[in-house]
């Protein structure tokens, strides 16, 4: 052992001098393991503003005209349309970035999960935040020069890796830093990628209206400051991660025995194999099938509460097509209520079932998910035809919670089942349900309501079809998630595979994997050091994020007023 020791350690002081190295963020004594959240949170707060770039698209849509669009002529061909500076672009051209946001998350967390693996969650948080920033940077060059396909590499393409890496960075980290905890720990940080559009979009909206002036709209200026605003906290979040020494776990805890929870692995399987592991397959089909169900209403859900209940949102007893401009006004500003609570729904849900999922276990969780889900899809068209404003919106409040606790469940799920060792690169290979579900839900909900449209349904029956399509989709997802089983132990690593694994990790172990940092140090890592630090760091993230809760809750309240 002491030759071991010996010959590591200059090695890793030599590599210890790179300020992104795995090897100097290892926890010393004294460490307090209730800073990596914030930090966590610190980038996920930033990255989440994808979620509310729409509040860009009427601004953007008349970047030309200012006060009205001005429309490319009708012959004008694709390529003429987005490198052409005289006309304004089209919402739907716009929607484009949306959609490259979450295909390239899901790709990038997939490609890059086993290197972020290798390197560590700061290296990994830097470069997301470059991505990120980066691509606002270039993004407010394309509107400066009105080249819409700089939007499209810059904030779509360039910003999608970002938000992939900046998705994942903290997986793995929060995971091993409270495995008495796995569900909670992953919920806190996932809620900020839910909080950040609460925070960025009223942000947004009024530095646009600041920087807004006859001959320009303001949205080049405030993808400048936002981009420099979140460079600043995406950094201090990066370089505040910190990973726990091998063999680390809460001092006087002790991991509860593999017989009462037999869903919890001892083992750990390598990132290469989860593509022939049937598990591996269920889950994402869980995740996929869940997110597919709720993405589809929330990118609809202004709309449909509209149609559903036209006039009976301001109390009077006519259809959407019978109401006036200034009463389809009113419902409008209901509707945009009505999303707000949709969206604390989401974050709150994601802090809220992860933890639960920690007293029930995963599978439950998900078997409350997919139960309770089909019933409230299944009662949605009843609910509308009764006119019961109060519960329809509390039905998708409970639906909408569900969606964003699956996203934060499931790495603590995919723990549970693969082992810690490579979570985040499993967790990033999941992540391609989410970009398919990107893609799958919207088209669903989008194609049934045109399509009952065009057969001449009234506005307030077009999506009943659609409820009872999503409640089937659930129907699926809880038959694979039923399905799911303990791993087979043939997919695990050998006590030597996880051994080079660790030392490809860069982590401070010998030959056969142990650690080499003494018992007194762990127990002296974890809790403790400056409470005055622990506290400014939460309140650096609770503050923003209770500010974009504030803000969403005045809108919200007009849904009682």
């Amino acid at each position: 052992m002491a030759t071991s020791s010996a010959t590591t350690q200059p090695a890793s002081s030599a590599r210890e001098g790179s300020l992104l190295s795995k090897e100097r963020i290892i926890a010393k004594p004294g460490f307090n393991r209730w800073l990596v959240p914030p930090a966590a949170l610190a980038i996920h707060l930033c990255i989440g503003m994808a979620y509310g770039f729409s509040v860009f698209w009427l601004p953007l849509s008349k970047a030309v005209g200012i006060d009205a669009a001005i429309a490319c002529g009708a012959d004008m061909g694709f390529f003429a349309r987005i490198t052409s500076a005289s006309c304004d672009w089209q919402i739907s051209e716009l929607q484009w970035m949306y959609t490259l946001f979450f295909v390239l998350l899901g790709c990038s967390a997939a490609i890059w999960g086993g290197w972020l693996e290798r390197v560590g969650p700061r290296k990994a948080g830097f470069v997301a935040a470059l991505c990120w920033c980066g691509g606002l940077l270039i993004s407010a060059l394309g509107v400066h020069l009105h080249q819409i396909w700089m939007l499209w590499l810059g904030s779509g393409v360039i910003g999608g890796i970002g938000l992939g890496l900046g998705y994942i960075s903290p997986v793995s980290t929060l995971i091993k830093w409270f495995p008495d905890r796995r569900g909670m720990a992953t919920g806190m940080a996932i809620m900020g990628f839910g909080g950040g559009a609460l925070i960025g979009s009223p942000l947004a909206d009024m530095l646009m209206r600041h920087f807004a002036t006859p001959t320009s709209v303001g949205v080049k200026e405030t993808f400048l400051m936002m981009a420099a605003a979140y460079f600043v906290f995406m950094m201090a979040g990066a370089f505040g991660y910190r990973v726990p020494p091998t063999g680390w776990k809460p001092k006087g805890w002790t991991p509860p025995p593999a017989k009462d929870n037999a869903m919890i692995t001892q083992g750990h399987v390598h990132v290469k194999r989860v593509w022939g592991i049937p598990q591996f397959w269920l889950v994402w089909g869980v995740l996929c099938l869940n997110v597919s169900a709720g993405i589809g209403v929330l990118g609809l859900a202004s709309p449909m509460l509209q149609e559903m209940f036209g006039g009976r949102l301001i109390g009077l007893d006519v259809g959407f097509g019978d109401l006036s401009t200034e009463q389809l006004s009113a419902i409008a500003a209901i509707a945009a209520g009505f999303v707000g609570m949709l969206s604390l729904a989401n974050i709150i849900g994601r802090f809220f079932w992860a933890s639960m999922s920690d007293k029930f276990g995963r599978k439950v969780t998900y078997s409350i998910f997919f139960v309770l889900g089909i019933a409230l899809y299944a009662s949605a068209p009843t609910l509308g035809n009764a006119g019961s404003i109060a519960l329809f919106v509390a039905a998708f409040c409970v639906i909408l919670s569900m969606y964003g606790g699956g996203f934060a469940t499931v790495p603590a799920y995919l723990a549970d089942l693969f082992g810690t060792q490579h979570v985040g690169a499993i967790h990033g290979r999941l992540l391609t349900a989410w970009a398919t579900a990107g893609i799958l839900g919207p088209l669903v909900i989008g194609y049934m309501r045109e399509h009952q449209l065009s057969l001449g349904m009234p506005p307030s029956q077009v999506y009943n079809t659609t409820m009872y399509i999503l409640a089937g989709m659930l129907v699926l997802g809880l038959i694979c998630n039923l399905l799911v089983r303990p791993v087979n132990p043939k997919y695990f690593m050998s006590p030597e595979e996880l051994a080079h694994e660790k030392q490809l990790a860069h982590e401070k172990v010998d030959a056969s994997g142990k650690s080499l940092i003494s018992q007194d140090e762990m127990d002296r890592i974890g809790a403790g050091g400056n409470p005055a630090l622990v506290a400014f760091c939460w309140a650096a993230v609770g503050i923003p994020l209770a500010f974009g809760i504030w803000k969403t809750l005045e809108k919200a309240l007009v849904l009682f007023a």
